[in-house]
């Protein structure tokens, strides 16, 4: 007889962790289910590792109120378990007239979704603080932050493991049964099966082929994912910054631009840009340099002291999009499917930025909408 326990997750990248780590307690059993050698492999892995402020989403978004809420949270969590960090600030940068008007937008949408603290920065204070930074006016985020995310989900892994829960490695879910009560999951072709009541579909990349495992039409229910890879260069030598410095988001928020970003050492690094894929996994993160003329474009629009020689090729990201090219923002799917004749599964798709600092946050989510009882 297969083994039956209270929850299972797929997934073991930070939002998988950091659910486990909500839903673990004493008299329950969860297993996360990780198909790589290791925690956090894809998606967690390789992205800005930036602690956002929740400041670009419409008010009835949970992307918006599950990055405010999950911002506080991790701050509290970063310090609890020391986990490095720093709240290192956010300057917005406009160029020109027409992107000086976005900020008022971008401030009011904030503002809506309750960030607090961001302030308006004329020419002269931002060149007071970013004297290599070019652009008419800048509005500064205080709260958004840069956080080491490998630390991270080691401390989400040890605590959820210290309540009970316990991360098989190796383990791809290669098919879904469900009898009414029991979902049925067939691990590496055969290999073992696990039985569970409640299934948390956080598998990232692949969680759209885990929904259709299921039996859910993925085109029908818009869960189908538009895989986008983003390249960062990284500039040496690097420019003098104190600050994150991005620019006006694109269009529809399909992205947030070729920003500059720094790590804890204090290394520089430039992007996302955005391109999407015309296939699925599995993907090519190799990052063409034939892309530096458009890094370098794009970089001295606000940093004209760069130059295209200091840019190097650094590495790439796949982010598991629902918003295809051209398409309206849209928001987290976070959805328990009862209705569609599958209790017990709970469907996390599109989980892309902001869904690192958004992690604690989306654990709390589930746990409090009792999905899991």
């Amino acid at each position: 007889m297969k083994e039956c326990v209270d929850i299972v997750v797929i997934g073991a990248g930070v939002v998988g962790l950091a659910i486990a780590e909500a839903l673990a307690a004493k008299n329950r059993l969860v297993i996360v289910l990780e198909k790589n050698d290791s925690f956090g492999r894809e998606i967690s892995s390789r992205n800005s590792e930036v602690i956002h402020a929740g400041i670009y989403y419409p008010k009835e978004f949970l992307k918006g109120s599950l990055c405010l809420w999950g911002s506080r949270l991790l701050y509290g969590w970063c310090e609890r378990h020391a986990v490095p960090y720093r709240r290192i600030g956010k300057l917005i940068v406009a160029t020109n007239a027409e992107e000086c008007a976005a900020l008022d937008r971008i401030k009011r949408t904030a503002e809506d979704n309750s960030v607090e603290g961001l302030e308006y920065l004329g020419q002269p204070q931002l060149r007071s603080q970013e004297p290599e930074v070019n652009a008419l006016s800048a509005l500064f985020s205080p709260n958004t932050g840069i956080v080491d995310t490998h630390r991270l989900m080691y401390t989400f892994l040890r605590s959820a493991e210290q309540k009970g829960a316990i991360v098989t490695y190796r383990s791809r879910v290669t098919a879904l049964r469900f009898d009414g009560s029991v979902w049925d999951m067939e691990i590496n072709d055969g290999e073992y099966h696990i039985g569970t009541k409640v299934l948390i579909n956080s598998a990232g990349l692949h969680s759209d082929y885990i929904a259709a495992l299921a039996g859910i039409d993925i085109d029908a229910a818009g869960y189908r994912l538009k895989p986008c890879k983003g390249n960062y260069f990284s500039a040496a030598p690097a420019p003098r910054i104190r600050h994150l410095i991005y620019p006006v988001p694109l269009k529809n928020n399909v992205g947030l631009g070729i920003h500059a970003t720094m790590d804890l050492s204090n290394r520089v690094r430039f992007g996302p840009d955005q391109h999407y894929l015309s296939s699925g996994p599995p993907f090519d993160y190799a990052v063409d340099e034939a892309l530096k003329p458009a890094f370098h474009a794009s970089i001295r629009k606000y940093l004209p002291g760069i130059s295209a020689d200091s840019l190097k090729p650094e590495m790439s990201g796949i982010r598991p999009k629902i918003q295809g090219s051209g398409d309206p923002m849209k928001d987290f799917v976070i959805r328990e499917e009862s209705d569609r004749g599958l209790p017990g599964l709970i469907n996390l798709i599109g989980i892309e930025s902001p869904g690192m600092t958004a992690c604690l946050a989306i654990g709390q989510y589930i746990r409090e909408q009792g999905y899991c009882e």
